[in-house]
C-alpha cells in the first residue's frame, strides 16, 4: 500500500505526524508550501521528529485560487512519479482542496482526515473546502458522531468512519517531550493564553479592536503568541504599539509546538478562535477552558460538553465572560469528545483493509 499524505500548514503537519509514524515509511509526504514561512512549516517536521517531506512543491504569495491551481498542477507531476493507492488529506486548508481534487481527476481514491466539520458560515474559506473535500472523498475519517451526523445529513457517498482526532495521538505522543524540550521562560502561571489569527477576525479592523480592548480591559497577565498574519495586520491598523506598551501583555512571535502545548497546559485558562485548540484542550493532559472569539464554532462538541464558550467579538461580551472565568476557571469532569489518542491505529487498519 503506498499512501501518498498532502500537506501544507502547520495544523496539517501535526495532525498527519501520528499518521506518518503509524504508517512505518509506507508513504511519501507532500508540503505544498502553503506556510512559507519557516516557524510555520520546516520546524514542525524537525521538532516532531519527522523525516523531511519526500517533495516540497513551490507556490507563489498570491490568491487563494492561483495557489490552489498552482499546487493541482504541481501535484500532478508528483502523483505520476509515485503512483500511490490512495491520497490522504486533512482538514480544510487550501492545500487539502488542491490534494483532493487533483488526486480525484486523476483516478485515486482520496480519503478525508477530520471530515465532517461544519461551522454552517459561510463567510469561513474553511467551510467551502471541507464540504467539497468530503463530497470527493471515499473514506471519510470522522472525529465524533457529530461529525458523522454532519456527513449523513449531506449524504456523502464515501464511507464514514468515526475515529477520533488525531490530534489527540499528537498530544499523547509529544506532551512529555514538550515539558522537556521547550524553551520558552514564563515565570508565572496565573496568565491568560490568547491566539487570534482567523481571516474573518484579524482582516477586520473593528473586530480586532474590540477583542483587543477587552483583552487589555481585564488587567490580567495575557500571554499572546502572534501569528504572523495578524501581526501584519496589527501594523496595518497601528495597534501593535498598544499592545508591546501594555505591561500585563507578553508579546511572542511564532512559538513551536512543544511551546504551545506548554503554554496551554499552564495558562488558567485561553482566550482563541483557533478550532485546533479548541480539541486540544479537551486532553486530559490539558484541560483548559477556551473561550472562543468567533460568532460560529465547527467544534460544537467541546462547547456542549463544557470545554469551551463561544463569546462572539463583541467587547462587551468578552469582557464579561472573562471576567467570570477569572474566578472560576475549573472544568467539570469530562471526557474529550475528540477520543482517547488512538485514532492513527484506527486510521491506519481501515486503510490497510480498503487499499492493502
Amino acid at each position: 500500500m503506498k499512501v501518498a499524505i498532502i500537506t501544507g500548514t502547520r495544523p496539517e503537519i501535526i495532525k498527519l505526524a501520528p499518521l506518518i509514524k503509524e504508517l512505518k515509511g509506507n508513504s511519501s509526504v507532500v508540503f505544498s508550501g502553503q506556510h512559507y514561512d519557516f516557524d510555520l512549516s520546516m520546524r514542525f517536521f524537525k521538532e516532531l521528529d519527522l523525516p523531511l517531506p519526500d517533495y516540497k512543491l513551490k507556490i507563489s504569495k498570491q490568491s487563494p485560487a492561483v495557489q490552489i491551481g498552482e499546487i493541482i498542477s504541481k501535484l500532478h507531476t508528483v502523483f505520476c512519479e509515485i503512483k500511490p493507492d490512495t491520497v490522504m488529506v486533512q482538514g480544510d486548508t487550501n492545500t487539502a482542496l488542491a490534494g483532493a481534487i487533483c488526486a480525484l481527476k486523476m483516478g485515486i481514491p482520496v480519503n478525508h482526515v477530520e471530515s465532517g466539520l461544519r461551522s454552517f458560515d459561510w463567510r469561513m474559506p474553511e467551510e467551502h473546502n471541507r464540504i467539497q473535500i468530503d463530497h470527493i472523498s471515499e473514506l471519510l475519517f470522522a472525529s465524533t458522531s457529530y461529525s458523522k451526523k454532519n456527513l449523513i445529513n449531506e449524504m456523502v457517498h464515501g464511507k464514514i468512519f468515526v475515529t477520533g482526532n488525531t490530534v489527540m495521538d499528537s498530544i499523547k505522543l509529544y506532551m512529555k517531550l514538550a515539558e522537556k524540550k521547550s524553551t520558552l521562560e514564563i515565570s508565572q502561571d496565573d496568565f491568560v493564553l490568547f491566539t487570534m489569527h482567523r481571516a474573518e477576525n484579524v482582516d477586520n479592523e473593528n473586530v480586532m479592536k474590540n477583542v483587543l480592548s477587552a483583552i487589555i480591559d481585564t488587567k490580567i497577565k495575557v500571554v499572546f503568541p502572534v501569528h504572523p498574519r495578524t501581526l501584519k495586520r496589527l501594523r496595518q491598523f497601528n495597534l501593535l504599539t498598544k499592545i508591546t506598551e501594555n505591561k500585563n501583555i507578553k508579546l511572542l512571535g511564532s512559538v513551536g509546538y512543544f511551546d504551545i502545548l506548554k503554554l496551554m497546559k499552564n495558562s488558567m485558562f485561553i482566550v482563541s478562535d483557533s478550532g485546533g485548540i479548541q480539541e486540544e484542550a479537551t486532553s486530559p493532559l490539558i484541560r483548559k477552558k477556551v473561550l472562543v472569539v468567533r460568532k460560529t464554532t465547527d467544534r460544537p462538541e467541546s462547547v456542549k460538553n463544557g470545554f469551551s464558550q463561544v463569546v462572539g467579538t463583541s467587547k462587551n461580551r468578552i469582557l464579561k465572560v472573562m471576567k467570570q472565568t477569572i474566578k472560576n476557571p475549573k472544568l467539570i469532569n469530562k471526557r474529550s469528545p475528540y477520543g482517547n489518542g488512538e485514532s492513527s491505529k484506527i486510521i491506519v487498519s481501515l486503510l490497510k483493509r480498503f487499499f492493502d
